[in-house]
């Protein structure tokens, strides 16, 4: 039986060799059939025959095994096809073979080509970014002793969220020895932002304790007009992530109107506060709210557990006030939309009746290029609040600090914390339920510390002030300055007393002369007092019966006890002093330790009251000091630079300082407003000759709005960026202008006589890095593009072939 098993196996064998055999001759016969049939193809045929020698025994390996019977069906069908379709099915089985062994990783030249460029595209976007158009660090750590106290009672019967967040007292160590939970001074309330901690509140309580212990509570005249000490708290968030959900942020302006509520409760009990009886209990709460932290603070006011007049001032640090920082959630961005909406509906109203944000004043400080998680453009309140009530300002425009900082810098820079706590107190009238002036009166105060001085809503203090100062001279004394002559002073104190140079002012019929400028290394005070420099707005004393100097807190006589003098009544003009960083050929950084200049500037119309500028050297021994003072055309001073972008773009700018030039001259560019471009400004040598210069050039940078200056000094080359038109921004409210461009401000020596050349182009490198905070989404949603597209291919090759990409 086996044997027969056997034979039978032999034989099939044999007959599946003779049916191969004969198959094989009929592929050959049919090959040669259809080169019969298309003389043209020839060549094809012969490679075919080549390539089935290949691909038979391939094909052969990979088939599984056929029944002979099979085979000779199949053999039998394939001679009655036509040589035509035979032809064509052995090309398609060579492509699927082909197909099926080419590597998944090859790509066509243009692929690589286009993949490569994309490759180094982004890394010097990247490159550019880093190194690119940077801004220095100038900012100092405040260092605290700091301990906090927690408000355990303020649990679930004042709030649904005490078992998730929470609220804390902060307390100074060698400060404050009261009991830790009494309550004394006016209630100001912390608010950290995404993923921020309630200990971030440190730097800024701190200073506000110690600076109430050394300063305030020294000064009598403080205490009586309404300031206090005060109580700094803090709210715990558990580090929550605001910035990606929008719940979240309504759930910590919930929370955060309860612990408003709590705060001003502590005040009404006997037990807890220690507060003078005959002051009227809070009614509102200051907020100071970093980065999400300053959206929520804006948020509590549209909540239905807000109080109203419960929150009149509002101070943010690096918040994404305009638009979402990430726009991952459309909770958040529609939180946004309600938020914003209902700010810029409330500052529409035509009558203040209507408006229930009429009290609220808001500021808003960013920290410029160095803030690179929360660009600065988006701090920007043109688009929600007037400037009647609010602003914003970059902190390189804050008076002595002169520096960007990143966003966690912003709640230990030392530069950034003095003038947020000191402007807190001088807004500060604990006579009001308030415990804050009027807005008005805030607002008066937030410009003084925050604004440079120079913008169009700065307000002059002189209409407000009264004469102080009775000055005396001689009638035929030669220290009447000749009109419209420049004064230069050197070497202040070398008279070795008191001696005034005074300048008569021009009447306004006169044209040209429309603008006083003042600049020293010296300090202007406000306190009369020996041993500097008076800057003195006076008018000439009625002599009346009865009348006398001792009305006034300084009186200076300058006749040396001689008949036929003068007295003149004058106002103190320290109150509007502009401080500058100072400008030497040793300087390399506004933020360096030098003492600061001293500017003053007013448009004649300031001075209407007025008949002369009086400059009082007081300085008691020869100096280095030096001053200016001049009456200028303001025609001279500002230029307006008409140029298109593209001009700008393709040629850059050539500027020229005349040798015969005022103190100040500024160039006024509206063709360079977006935030995307970045530009290198070169500046000439100011030769002065044999005359030994006072001061190298100093410049300012500068927007209307948002304020943002960048001061450079000892100025050869400088970087300029700004934060001025920008991508995904809403428009400004209907009462702002447009912005009008940048600004460039140069004060240079005018005693040197030359000309100085300034040269303005485009950094092209510098210009790709910008687009990485303002496009960072877009970035970072490209991977997901690649991913999906790659995704859609493979499908579509499924779908196609049935089989896989990889």
């Amino acid at each position: 039986m086996r044997r027969k098993l056997s034979s039978s196996a032999d034989e099939d064998n044999d007959g599946n060799s003779l049916d191969a055999a004969k198959l094989n001759h009929d592929e050959k016969k049919t090959t040669f059939t259809t080169a019969k049939y298309d003389l043209n193809r020839h060549s094809d045929t012969l490679d075919r025959r080549k390539a089935e020698k290949v691909l038979v025994p391939a094909l052969s390996a990979a088939r599984t095994w056929t029944s002979p019977t099979r085979i000779q069906a199949s053999t039998k069908r394939q001679e009655v096809v036509s040589p035509d379709l035979a032809g064509e099915k052995m090309l398609d089985a060579r492509g699927r073979l082909q197909r099926q062994t080419r590597s998944p990783w090859s790509c066509s030249l243009f692929t690589a080509t286009a993949t490569v460029a994309a490759i180094f595209l982004m890394l010097f976007i990247l490159h550019s970014f880093v190194t690119r158009q940077l801004d220095s660090k100038g900012c100092d750590m405040y260092y605290t002793r700091s301990m906090f106290f927690n408000f355990a009672d303020f649990d679930t019967e004042h709030t649904r969220f005490a078992s998730k967040y929470s609220l804390h007292l902060y307390r100074e160590v060698g400060y404050d020895e009261d009991p830790k939970d009494q309550v004394k001074g006016v209630p100001v309330l912390f608010i950290p932002g995404n993923a921020g901690s309630y200990r971030q509140a440190r730097s800024l309580a701190s200073e506000t304790v110690q600076h109430y212990y050394n300063t305030v509570q020294q000064d009598k005249e403080a205490l009586k007009g309404g300031v206090t000490s005060i109580d700094f708290f803090s709210v715990d968030f558990n580090e929550d992530f605001t910035a990606f959900h929008g719940q979240t942020l309504l759930d910590q302006a919930e929370y955060l109107n309860d612990a408003v509520a709590y705060i001003l409760s502590l005040y009404h009990d006997p037990r807890r506060s220690q507060r003078d009886p005959g002051l009227p209990d809070p009614s509102s709460v200051i907020l100071i709210g970093h980065s999400m932290g300053g959206v929520a603070a804006r948020t509590m006011l549209t909540m239905p557990n807000y109080q109203s007049n419960s929150i009149n001032t509002i101070i943010t640090i690096s918040a994404p006030h305009a638009r979402s920082p990430v726009s991952v959630d459309a909770d958040l961005v529609r939180t946004y939309q309600r938020i914003n909406t209902y700010w810029r509906d409330a500052y529409s109203q035509k009558w203040a009746s209507d408006n229930p944000l009429w009290h609220v004043t808001l500021i808003s400080v960013a920290g410029g290029s160095l803030d690179t998680t929360v660009p600065s453009d988006y701090a920007s309140l043109a688009s929600l609040v007037p400037s009647t009530h609010g602003f914003t300002v970059f902190t390189s425009s804050i008076p002595g600090m002169w520096t960007g900082a990143d966003h966690i810098q912003t709640t230990w820079c030392v530069q950034l914390v003095r003038p947020i706590a000191r402007s807190i107190f001088d807004a500060l009238d604990v006579r009001r339920p308030s415990q804050t002036k009027p807005r008005a009166d805030r607002m008066r105060v937030f410009k003084r510390w925050y604004l440079t001085g120079m913008e169009d809503i700065a307000e002059k203090m002189l209409p407000h002030s009264d004469p102080t100062t009775v000055l005396t001279l001689e009638d035929q004394s030669n220290s009447v300055n000749p009109a419209g002559q420049r004064l230069v002073l050197r070497s202040l104190g070398r008279a070795g007393k008191p001696t005034a140079h005074v300048l008569p002012i021009p009447p306004q019929e006169i044209p040209g002369q429309r603008r006083f400028t003042f600049l020293s290394n010296v300090p202007l005070k406000e306190n009369p007092d020996s041993g500097h420099l008076d800057v003195l707005l006076c008018s000439v004393l009625p002599v009346q019966p009865g009348h006398s100097a001792a009305l006034f807190s300084l009186n200076l006589d300058l006749s040396d006890g001689r008949a036929g003098s003068t007295r003149l009544a004058c106002k103190n003009a320290a109150t509007d002093r502009i401080v500058l960083p100072a400008s030497y050929r040793t300087s390399t950084q506004p933020f360096h330790k030098a003492a600061p200049f001293s500017y003053l500037q007013y448009e004649l119309e300031d001075l209407a009251e007025h008949q002369f500028v009086a400059i009082v050297d007081r300085v008691s021994e020869t100096t280095h000091a030096w001053a200016i003072a001049e009456f200028s055309d303001s025609s001279e001073g500002i230029r307006h630079v008409s140029t298109s972008l593209q001009r700008l773009l393709a040629f850059g700018i050539r500027l020229k300082l005349p040798a015969e030039r005022p103190l100040v001259t500024t160039f006024e560019i509206p063709a360079l407003h977006s935030s995307l471009l970045a530009f290198k400004l070169s500046i000439g040598k100011q030769a002065c000759g044999d005359t030994a210069e006072l001061f190298t050039p100093l410049m300012r940078q500068y927007l209307s709005e948002p304020h943002e200056s960048r001061y450079f000094v000892n100025v050869k080359e400088a970087n300029i960026s700004l934060h001025g038109i920008a991508p995904f921004m809403p428009p400004p409210l209907r009462s702002q202008a447009a912005s009008s461009g940048i600004s460039l401000q140069f004060w240079t020596d005018p005693t040197c006589g030359s000309s100085i050349e300034i040269l303005l182009q485009v950094d092209v490198a510098g210009s790709i890095g910008k687009l990485v905070m303002r496009y960072r989404t877009v970035f970072a949603a490209f991977p997901l593009l690649i991913v999906a597209l790659v995704v859609r291919k493979q499908f579509k090759i499924y779908d196609h072939s049935g089989r896989q990409f990889l």
